[in-house]
């Protein structure tokens, strides 16, 4: 009977799916009402934003410092972990760049809507050297409480690699760092839970102010992030793989074809993760080098991800009459990047990396709900270029390893 309920329990995408469209339904009928779904809907869906805010601070912070703690491991492996870390940060970073150029082509598409019922201050432009300093916290609370996310993951950062500096006497505090790590990680499903009641007392305000104008830049965002998917995967994946995994792109993506297509239907890293294995392995990338990559890869590479924030941070700021200055753009590149350490194997870690992308630069973290009810058709695209990324770098470290392999038989002759 347990597992009959199971089955018929519908999967939190289609109730967000759902809460969409009764959203965009019950709106355009409150349309001569809009005053009353402000006064009286969107309170709800405030209670809701309020408590992603919440999460967000302990989450980021517990959960790098036990993914920096977990990492003793990647030392023993020496060179496979470096290259594979450098490797990841820096498609990542070219991926959520890629996603703010096309979205900011598309910026004029985007609509501007009405939103006088919110509050918004547009943060003073600051310069590449106040980018920098500002990312360093000068106490430890205040970059919890003020929501400043590159304060608080480079706090983690630090604790972590502290914890690790101490060595076994730390042991009972890597412990705790998992332990409050779990925790939250479960307040956090439960927050989530709500998400369908969030996304509905939320968007039906926007409807109702906006008619149908809403539906229709739904799909200007779509069409941009999948541009982008595809222009990553074309150019920096292809150049990637020929130049430094010294195979041709066209023999990787064909091969890669079934891992791809599972990624897309099912919108799972982790579940694609034995097929993606056997895929690089017919690439010719060793079991030792796959089996490592691959699953951290998992864990911290999200190139599809770093777009859906960089198209998503462009949409919502354009929705809200925003532009984005330059360095609001790099703390977009920098958060987005370094927190795929942290929220990458977190359910509903798109929803959660973007309530913090937001965050980061100021936009109102309202803006979730424009997108969220589509979030499922972002997945599968993202999901699609994470698990080819993570076989681009099993195919360039394993023919990075067989080439030093070969000089030094070289020199031993």
């Amino acid at each position: 009977m347990e597992q009959t309920k199971q089955r018929k329990k519908v999967p939190r995408a289609m109730q967000i799916f759902i809460a969409l469209v009764l959203a965009i339904i019950v709106g355009l009928l409150l349309q001569k009402h809009a005053d009353f779904a402000t006064a009286y809907i969107k309170p709800f869906g405030t209670i809701f934003l309020n408590l992603v805010k919440f999460i967000v601070g302990p989450i980021v912070l517990f959960s790098i410092m036990a993914g920096v703690v977990s990492m003793r491991d990647i030392r023993k492996v020496g060179q496979v972990g470096g290259i594979t870390i450098v490797y990841y940060f820096f498609t990542t970073a070219i991926a959520c760049a890629i996603g703010l150029l096309i979205a900011n082509l598309f910026r004029g598409a985007f609509p501007v809507l009405e939103t006088s019922s919110l509050t918004y201050e547009v943060a003073q432009s600051s310069g590449p050297m106040d980018v920098l300093v500002n990312i360093f916290p000068s106490n430890f609370l205040v970059p919890i409480t003020e929501a400043n996310m590159l304060q608080v993951i480079v706090m983690a950062l630090l604790i972590g690699f502290a914890v690790i500096a101490i060595g076994e006497k730390a042991e009972k505090a890597i412990d705790g760092i998992n332990r409050w790590n779990t925790i939250f990680m479960k307040c956090m499903e439960m927050i989530l839970a709500l998400s369908p009641i969030g996304v509905f007392c939320l968007l039906c305000p926007v409807v109702a102010a906006n008619g149908a104008m809403v539906v229709g830049s739904l799909a200007k965002v779509i069409l941009a992030a999948y541009i982008a998917y595809l222009l990553h995967a074309v150019i920096v994946y292809s150049a990637t793989v020929g130049t430094l995994g010294k195979m041709n792109p066209i023999r990787f993506f064909k091969e890669m074809l079934p891992a791809i297509m599972f990624a897309f239907s099912s919108a799972s890293s982790v579940g694609t993760l034995p097929i993606n294995m056997e895929c690089t392995q017919k690439l010719g990338a060793s079991k030792e080098v796959s089996s490592f990559v691959l699953p951290l890869g998992a864990t911290i590479n999200m190139d599809g991800t770093a777009i859906y924030q960089g198209v998503c941070a462009i949409f919502i700021a354009s929705c809200y009459g925003i532009h984005l200055t330059p360095g609001q753009m790099i703390t977009i590149v920098l958060t987005a990047t370094l927190a795929s350490v942290g929220t990458a194997g977190v359910p509903g870690a798109g929803m959660i990396m973007l309530a913090m992308v937001l965050a980061a630069v100021g936009l109102p973290v309202d803006g979730i709900a424009l997108v969220a009810g589509v979030d499922r058709i972002f997945d599968m695209g993202r999901t699609t270029l994470n698990i080819t990324g993570d076989a681009s770098c099993a195919v360039i470290v394993s023919n990075i390893l067989d080439r030093r392999q070969a000089r030094k038989a070289k020199k031993s002759e």
